[in-house]
């Protein structure tokens, strides 16, 4: 019986093993769409966003709604690809934020409503981002792979 627990449990892993290139994808490629979308969508109506942002009380909606839209569509197409995912990742999570706090937080009953809110979940997945990075299959995997392939470390490569 414990034979076969082993058997099954070895096999599992075997099979994680060669799928742990998949969550990190998903999760670039999938958020990375997100915000590709609401920043396209954003801009396309720009008008409409920075009267939503005054509605709101933000200051400088003029001046913020695009600077959201593009930070948005910008760090998205930036996570889409996997490329500068850790760094794209956090001005995503300021977004969020912000949008939390002006838009979401008097809707809340109280923190625990949070968890389930789309804001929330993005948040999430951004900060793992942030701190796994892109994964195997992603730009920032292939610029690694031929920093380190080439020869040259690294740190000699930042030399002027």
């Amino acid at each position: 019986m414990f034979g076969a627990l082993r058997l099954l449990h070895r096999r599992i892993l075997a099979i994680a093993r060669r799928l742990a290139w998949l969550p990190p994808f998903v999760a670039h490629a999938s958020v990375g769409l997100v915000f590709v979308g609401t920043g396209w969508g954003k801009l396309q109506h720009l008008d409409h966003v920075i009267e939503f942002f005054r509605s709101l009380g933000i200051p400088a909606p003029e001046l913020q709604a695009p600077f959201v839209a593009g930070t948005e569509l910008t760090c998205g197409t930036l996570l889409v690809l996997g490329l500068g995912t850790r760094f794209a990742a956090v001005p995503l999570i300021c977004t969020l934020l912000v949008a939390i706090r002006t838009a979401i937080w008097q809707q809340l009953d109280d923190a625990l409503d949070l968890f389930g809110r789309e804001e929330y979940l993005l948040i999430t997945l951004l900060v793992w981002l942030a701190i796994a990075g892109g994964g195997p299959i992603s730009l920032d995997a292939l610029v690694t792979r031929r920093l380190e392939g080439d020869g040259v470390p690294r740190h000699e490569l930042l030399r002027p």
